[in-house]
């Protein structure tokens, strides 16, 4: 490229910049002369264009590229080529359409600029394109060698892999002979060794690094998805080793220096199958008439310390992981079933909160201290609900020196209850399934996981205890981990009101400066509805991710000023590592100095705890998409009743009593055409005016399902029964058919349980009683 040409032609745009040239009217302006002069304008503007200094119109004219601010984001792809690219997570993602993503991979840290910004009131936000891939998120593959006679047309390649992964199962995802040579039908894990280009838009090769197993290996499905989360399943040699070297009792020269509480009556109350158990409760009233509660934790982080193997793993995991019928624990057993698991009448090292509370649910009084102590009964939550809810005179009689501390515990749990509702905490039934399979792993069953009044009441207790820690040590002014779920953002608020007024549903309350009152109001104000599950799904959206930080900002769905995780260290790190600040303040103080220890650190270790744990939830949820299709498989031509859980452009999702979920696609509403309205996210028919929205009653026949996508596809049955409305008009009432709703039968009763499922062929529904194959997961999973 000609330099002084390039200076003469930047020159001139500079001058103009908001005009554009032709080739002809720069040689113009540049008073060239020759046939020479005019070749070299020509590769010179060419080159200048490609370095992008210079921009072509759409006219074919050339105009000075101003230089627009690079970007970088994280991509996140759709399965149709387009993606969005989220830069700020305060603000609008960033569309980006197929022909502009470079071929990024889901994930991937890319560089792009703006090519149309966002308009004032426009509900479409910023579009722009890639410009650069800063970082690549995915690098290895795990999934299943095959062998077409197309893929040996490709040199140097053996085979194909076909995977679980959503996300890259529109690619070709060729195996080089450079790694290992699988068999057909071996599940493996591949490095990534060529990523899609513009010349190969949809090509991955890969070079296989280890065979897993065969894919008709029980448990292997599970298995593809813990690689593909890249979650550690094996504990390296040094962690199990200075694991096994851990005693098995309590040591006397531990006990030095810790409060002696093993002549109290504490109990630790869990499911049925629960092995690691890590809290344990007492409570009495007080001669003044508040009540004392003690929450009791095992005392992990004077197991790990810092520094060690155990802590570098544990770290790394972040969190423990519930995958259908296994736990990925966090430590390994020797610790999480043995010395750090409060198991009945041995002494265990504990790491205590003991709160003073009045009669309307206020903590007035607290410590916080090392401890020792023996829990006096291992109870349940069937046990202790016999005796609270059932007055079961055979399970009182056997816990009889307990009950009268079981009942101040019921309540104390009512009082803190209706403490956490006046105050505006938001409370959301939402239904958890539990998935029971066989001895090779195939789902039998699916539940409802009910919760009866021991299992809100432990959570009653363990939350009363996280406030109080992160309260006191914010008061400190130290650094800390805190567990901070954030206000909504003011754009999802504002439309989920929109939403609300266009059903006739006022909110009450400034919608610029929302409370959790105020939803609460709402969900109140619609309990026992017909809409009432619609709004608590639109809710639910509308809401932000909780996460971990140093710093303390409250918890909104709460309605709490302080929040951390305390309560659960053998299985989530930020509950250990509070444990761990909590004795370094009360050994060191807090000055300075010791303020110092830890402040630089605790930014990068809440992060990736929050990382961690949003990959255990996404492997968590895949596994149950998963193991529910493989479930479904079995019922395909059966009809059910269910629920309109979410309405689209292409179609009406629909969950079961049993929380399975499924697709009615657009393109299998053949009784009508149908059009989406936005606002009311509903489908209405054009002719019919049949109206499809969340919440409605809905019948559907199991038409296909695809294991491999874990997806579920769904047919209306008796579309003549769907319920019409013009929401076009002033009302946008519903208006039933004369014979009612499919089925005249509700998919759930007043009180949120699922109704009996039907089948078309005489088969039993399935919800059906629990076997014992099932992996539990801890008392009200994860605590807000």
């Amino acid at each position: 490229m000609d330099k002084k040409m390039q200076e003469l032609i930047l020159k001139e745009l500079k001058i103009k910049e908001n005009e554009s040239f032709s080739v002809e009217e720069l040689t113009t302006a540049l008073k060239l002369e020759g046939q020479d002069s005019f070749k070299e304008l020509v590769k010179t503007l060419a080159e200048m264009e490609r370095k992008r200094e210079v921009k072509i119109t759409s006219e074919g004219k050339f105009q000075i590229a101003l230089q627009t601010p690079q970007l970088v984001g994280v991509f996140h792809a759709n399965d149709r080529g387009f993606g969005f690219v989220t830069i700020d997570p305060e603000q609008p993602d960033v569309f980006v359409n197929p022909t502009q993503t470079m071929s990024a991979l889901n994930g991937d840290s890319v560089e792009i600029e703006i090519t149309s910004p966002a308009k004032p009131g426009d509900e479409r936000g910023p579009e722009g394109k890639v410009n650069k891939i800063v970082e690549h998120n995915v690098t290895s593959i795990v999934g299943e060698f095959e062998v077409e006679p197309s893929d040996l047309e490709n040199q140097g390649t053996i085979g194909h892999l076909v995977v679980k992964n959503k996300k890259l199962q529109r690619y070709n995802l060729l195996v080089t002979g450079v790694g290992l040579h699988p068999v057909a039908g071996e599940v493996v894990t591949a490095d990534i060794t060529a990523y899609p280009t513009s010349e190969k838009p949809l090509v991955i090769e890969t070079l296989v690094k280890e065979v897993v197993g065969n894919k008709d290996d029980p448990g292997m499905d599970i298995l593809q998805v813990v690689y593909q989360h890249d979650i550690p399943s094996e504990f390296p040699e040094d962690v199990m080793a200075q694991a096994e070297a851990t005693p098995e009792v309590v040591l006397p020269e531990e006990k030095i220096g810790r409060v002696d509480l093993t002549d109290q009556k504490l109990v630790t109350i869990d499911s049925i199958d629960s092995k690691d158990l890590d809290d344990a409760v007492t409570a009495w009233k007080l001669d003044n008439g508040n009540y004392h509660l003690g929450v009791h934790i095992a005392d992990v982080s004077h197991y790990v310390q810092p520094g060690t193997p155990l802590d570098r793993e544990a770290y790394e995991r972040g969190t423990s992981v519930y995958l259908t019928d296994r736990v990925i624990p966090m430590l390994p057993h020797k610790l999480s079933n043995g010395i750090c698991s409060l198991n009945p009448k041995v002494e265990r090292l504990a790491m205590s909160c003991e709160m003073e509370i009045t009669p309307e649910g206020y903590v007035v009084s607290h410590k916080i201290f090392q401890s020792v102590i023996k829990t006096t009964e291992r109870m349940t939550y069937k046990a202790i609900n016999k005796i609270l809810e059932s007055n079961d005179e055979k399970t009182k009689a056997k816990y009889e020196e307990l009950v009268p501390m079981f009942e101040t515990m019921g309540e104390l749990h009512k009082i803190l209850e209706k403490m956490r509702k006046k105050r505006g905490a938001i409370s959301f039934d939402d239904n958890e399934s539990k998935i029971i399979v066989d001895e090779s792993g195939h789902p039998i069953d699916i539940q409802i996981r009910t919760r009866g009044t021991s299992e809100r009441m432990v959570e009653s207790f363990m939350l009363a205890a996280n406030e109080t820690v992160a309260a006191h040590y914010d008061k400190l002014k130290v650094p800390f981990v805190y567990r901070i779920h954030e206000t909504p953002k003011n754009e999802k608020v504002m439309r989920f009101f929109e939403t609300l007024t266009s059903f006739g549903i006022v909110v009450k309350g400034d919608s610029k400066n929302v409370t959790p009152k105020m939803l609460q109001g709402v969900l109140k104000e619609v309990a026992g509805k017909p809409e009432e599950s619609m709004v608590s799904v639109m809710l639910l959206r509308s809401m932000q991710q909780a996460k971990y930080t140093d710093e303390s900002l409250g918890h909104f769905g709460l309605a709490a000023t302080d929040y951390t995780h305390f309560t659960s260290p053998i299985r989530r790190y930020p509950d250990l590592m509070v444990h761990r600040l909590i004795r370094f303040y009360e050994e060191n103080g807090v000055g300075d100095t010791q303020k110092e220890k830890y402040a630089e650190q605790l930014p990068e270790i809440t992060t990736h705890a929050s990382q961690m744990e949003r990959r255990a939830i996404d492997a968590e949820r895949d596994t149950d998409a998963m193991k529910k299709a493989e479930y479904m498989a079995d019922h395909v031509g059966e009809t059910f009743e269910g629920v309109v859980s979410s309405v689209m452009k292409f179609g009406v999702f629909v969950s079961l009593p049993n929380t399975v979920e499924g697709l009615v696609h657009i393109s299998n509403m053949k009784d009508d055409y149908y059009e989406y309205l936005d606002m009311h996210m509903a489908l209405v028919g054009k002719r019919t005016k049949r109206t499809f929205r969340i919440g409605q009653p809905i019948e559907v026949k199991v038409a296909k399902v695809d294991i491999e996508q874990s997806a579920i596809d769904f047919e209306i049955v008796n579309p003549q029964n769907t319920p019409t409305s013009d929401l076009r008009g002033k009302g946008g009432n519903f208006k039933r058919p004369s014979n009612g709703r499919p089925g005249d039968k509700k998919p759930y009763n007043r009180n949120g349980k699922p109704a009996t499922g039907s089948s078309s062929n005489g088969k039993k529904p399935f919800y059906k009683s629990a076997n014992k194959n099932n992996a539990p997961r801890k008392n009200n999973t994860r605590q807000k």
